[in-house]
């Protein structure tokens, strides 16, 4: 007998189709200026925009926790205004994060520095920031403003961290949680604070909103991580987080299972590897060989249950069911 089909992105967005028609209209809004280089640019980075699976879980969190559920009811303004904050707030990221990395495509398009150059998209990335921080000031979402900015910082102090420990390969399993719990964790733990507060859910329920985000969002980072040893075409070439000389959880644990002259040779693969693709493989197929594979998918699977478990202290709704559709979802993309 075969198994049902997973839900697609669209099924799962049907609780908050509307929702996430309305915020398109609301995201353009909060991108436009007068600066005719500025507009051209806005315009290229709408028209290759993502899967928008932050605004999903805003709009899903919304509802799911909101202090007086109605599925009829609309979502108060605040949550769109919360979703664009954080989309337009991921934006910059993308955009300074491919200046740091060098990056000359993104999703598979032509990025902001290939095309405009660095000094540029530096700008580009500090006008989305301010557009966020300005959509939130002008209507007093200060409770809002205060979540994404712990986001914002957590991020900043987690990509620092990677970068220090990257240069002496010394990661243990307690600093890489660490990492990725700041740099990738926080802002989808953001999505999910947002969306509860916006829709007027109590202290307590907004912190359990967050702490569902992050477990999601540490299970998030583990399956792009586990991407770097595939073999499909997924945005980035496979081996890069080895080329980079990022120290990812299955290569920390087989790290961890290795002899001394093992390790030691691995590393020096790692560190010398100038992008030779037989000392990459070589990286690979150890990991692969020493389980480190399997380590971290069961680990993914632990937290995408941690964070079911806090999904169901919120009420049965249509949009829990789709907050738990997208948490599989995200752990079983292929791409």
């Amino acid at each position: 007998m075969s198994q049902p089909l997973p839900p697609t992105l669209a099924q799962i967005q049907a609780p908050i189709a509307a929702e996430m028609d309305e915020f398109e209209n609301t995201f353009r809004q909060s991108m436009q200026t007068k600066v005719l280089l500025l507009d051209k640019i806005m315009g290229y980075i709408i028209k290759r925009k993502g899967k928008q699976i932050r605004p999903m879980f805003v709009f899903l969190t919304a509802r799911a926790a909101r202090a007086e559920p109605n599925t009829g009811d609309p979502l108060p303004p605040a949550s769109y205004r919360g979703a664009a904050l954080i989309e337009l707030l991921h934006t910059a990221t993308l955009v300074h994060d491919d200046v740091v990395d060098e990056s000359n495509y993104r999703r598979g398009f032509f990025s902001i520095n290939a095309l405009w150059k660095n000094k540029i998209a530096v700008l580009v990335g500090d006008y989305l920031l301010s557009r966020g921080l300005q959509l939130a000031l002008e209507n007093d979402d200060f409770d809002l403003l205060k979540i994404v900015n712990r986001a914002v910082r957590e991020l900043s102090e987690g990509e620092l961290l990677q970068i220090e420990k990257a240069r002496k390969l010394d990661i243990t399993e307690e600093v890489y949680f660490d990492i990725i719990r700041q740099k990738t964790a926080s802002l989808i733990a953001s999505c999910c604070a947002v969306g509860a507060a916006s829709a007027g859910a109590d202290k307590e329920a907004i912190e359990r909103a967050r702490l569902f985000g992050e477990k999601v969002g540490i299970a998030f980072q583990i399956k792009d991580d586990l991407f770097d040893y595939g073999t499909a075409e997924i945005g980035k070439p496979v081996g890069i987080d080895i080329k980079e000389k990022k120290m990812t959880l299955p290569l920390i644990y087989a790290l961890q299972q290795a002899s001394w002259l093992e390790k030691r040779r691995v590393i020096f693969n790692v560190k010398n590897n100038e992008g030779h693709r037989e000392r990459v493989q070589f990286v690979i197929d150890f990991v692969i060989k020493s389980g480190g594979l399997d380590y971290a998918i069961q680990a993914m699977k632990n937290y995408r249950d941690q964070a079911i478990i806090i999904l169901h202290t919120f009420p049965e709704s249509p949009s829990r069911t789709s907050l738990e559709q997208l948490i599989n979802y995200t752990i079983e993309r292929e791409r």
